[in-house]
């Protein structure tokens, strides 16, 4: 019996390196600064402006802005720590989960924001308040336009999903990055509560429904909260090493490794990094082949970063 263990990646020789950062770590991290500009900006003239007005919609957005402005300081604190030690030997698989961490957090922080609003509409709908409907229009109509620019900013190839989270393996767009969904959900849910907003207000005005405004506040923390439960569910599931229905990786490496006499006895798939994942496979055959023929076998799998091979002779 003879045991042999290569941690190399597929196409790597004797040394490799534990970069498993995506492939657009740097641009994402430019863009969330970017729009933690913006953010903070906007979210004081709108505070300011729904106490003056006495806008609960507005006001909600705007405190929306805070807090999130606070969730985007946590992206881009992650996407700074894990570009600065992602040669720190201590990070065992590097530090492309840093992303994951950070939306994680995002989606608690969302969920509560949700409650917030929520809570403070329902107070609002018991006990109204004068509304100053064309000032409070006006000051939405702009905060929807900073939403907007900021949603187009952060917005990649996976962020269309809003919470949901697309589980098929894609080798094509460089991974999903649950970092810069996080921010991209935050400012998203701003631009939907101010949507809200303009249509309560403008409704309000014409027609008295003073009621319309917090209800739009009502439905926009539901909104969010189901938003909140995709991203804890989709950066959850990447913390903890889940392989969601629908990866094909660990099918792609059965059939890749699996021909002739060479069986598959053990299988660990997970991910380390947008777009890059690590695998322990063990073979057992009757007829070893040298282990760079079974790398060669996975060399075609762009996502496998990181293999470790053992093979048993049987």
């Amino acid at each position: 019996m003879t045991t042999k263990v290569t941690p190399d990646a597929p196409n790597s020789h004797l040394e490799h390196t534990h970069d498993f950062l995506g492939a657009n770590h740097g641009r994402n991290e430019r863009r969330v600064r970017a729009v933690i500009a913006l953010t903070v900006a906007m979210m004081v003239v709108e505070i300011v402006a729904g106490l003056a007005y006495g806008s609960m919609a507005l006001v909600a957005d705007g405190l929306h802005m805070s807090t999130h402005a606070a969730a985007m300081l946590i992206a881009a604190g992650a996407y700074f720590y894990a570009r600065k030690h992602v040669a720190n030997p201590r990070f065992t698989f590097g530090t492309g989960k840093f992303g994951d961490l950070a939306g994680f957090a995002s989606a608690v922080i969302l969920a509560l924001i949700a409650l917030f609003i929520g809570y403070e509409s329902l107070l609002r709908l018991t006990d109204p308040v004068p509304i100053a409907f064309g000032q409070a229009i006006g000051v939405a109509v702009v905060g929807l336009v900073v939403n907007l620019a900021s949603a187009w900013l952060l917005k990649d190839d996976h962020s269309h999903d809003h919470g949901h989270h697309h589980a098929h393996h894609d080798h094509s767009h460089g991974g999903h990055d649950n970092n810069l969904r996080s921010a991209y959900l935050h400012v998203f849910a701003d631009a939907l509560t101010s949507i809200l907003a303009i249509v309560a207000l403008a409704l309000g005005s014409l027609y008295g429904w003073t009621w319309l405004d917090p209800m739009m506040g009502i439905v926009g923390a539901l909104v969010i909260a189901h938003w909140s439960l995709g991203l804890v569910r989709s950066a959850g599931g990447v913390l903890l090493d889940y392989v969601p229905p629908g990866e094909d990786l660990p099918e792609e490496i059965r059939s890749a490794i699996e021909t002739g006499d060479d069986r598959i006895t053990d299988l660990h798939v997970w991910q380390v990094g947008p777009g890059h994942h690590a695998a322990i496979v063990s073979i057992a055959t009757s007829r070893p082949l040298p282990l760079a023929s079974y790398r060669a076998k996975l060399a075609h799998i762009h996502d496998l970063s990181h293999l470790t091979l053992e093979v048993e002779a049987t």
